[in-house]
């Protein structure tokens, strides 16, 4: 039996599972600093996201999320850990996503001409070298936001950031937040699970 769930709580569950956005997700490979991760967290639940993917290859594995900066949005965003680029490529694909890697390259394009109404994935790298040359391989895209500074790129989350308000602003366009993404089972299962947290 779920814990008693008084009505606002409830009613704040409800609209927040009704926007929630299973065809939008971001992949964070070898991130560093746990702080990052938690600050992504933040911004992921911000804008309904289910799920963010987490590739460990260099990093110690598991390592813990830090506990301020996220403290709640852990509760309602699901990270799900792999041990390798293939396997994390192979469960995105199944999905039907797209892969949109952050990488500067000749053929990139910038973030506000991609189309992330459709089921994207926006793949985040290290802090220091970026995403790697095999997950790159396996993307559909690069992309890059536009900057007209000096410093020639954005700390990670604040990039993630930047990148998620977009796809915030697309599918709120599309009337995407308008109308539930989740199936009447799947919502009910979701809320079951939250009323446990």
């Amino acid at each position: 039996m779920n814990k008693e769930v008084f009505p606002e709580r409830e009613r704040k569950f409800r609209d927040a599972i009704s926007r929630r956005q299973p065809t939008l997700t971001i992949v964070l490979e070898n991130i560093h600093d746990p702080h990052n991760i938690s600050a992504i967290l933040r911004s992921c639940d911000a804008v309904g996201m289910m799920d963010v993917y987490v590739i460990q290859t260099t990093v110690p594995k598991r390592r813990k999320l830090g506990q301020k900066s996220s403290a709640s949005a852990r509760l309602w965003v699901a990270v799900h850990y792999f041990d390798s680029v293939e396997e994390c490529v192979k469960e995105l694909k199944a999905r039907d996503f797209k892969i949109w890697a952050t990488h500067l390259s000749s053929d990139a394009k910038g973030l506000y001409s991609l189309n992330l109404a459709e089921p994207a994935a926006l793949v985040f790298g290290n802090e220091h070298l970026g995403v790697s040359d095999e997950i790159c391989q396996y993307a559909d895209g690069n992309f890059i936001i536009p900057m007209a500074g000096m410093i020639p790129s954005l700390n990670v989350s604040v990039a993630c950031a930047v990148s998620l308000y977009e796809a915030y602003r697309q599918r709120e366009q599309a009337g995407m937040y308008d109308k539930p993404q989740l199936g009447p089972e799947a919502m009910e299962k979701l809320y079951a699970e939250w009323t446990w947290k």
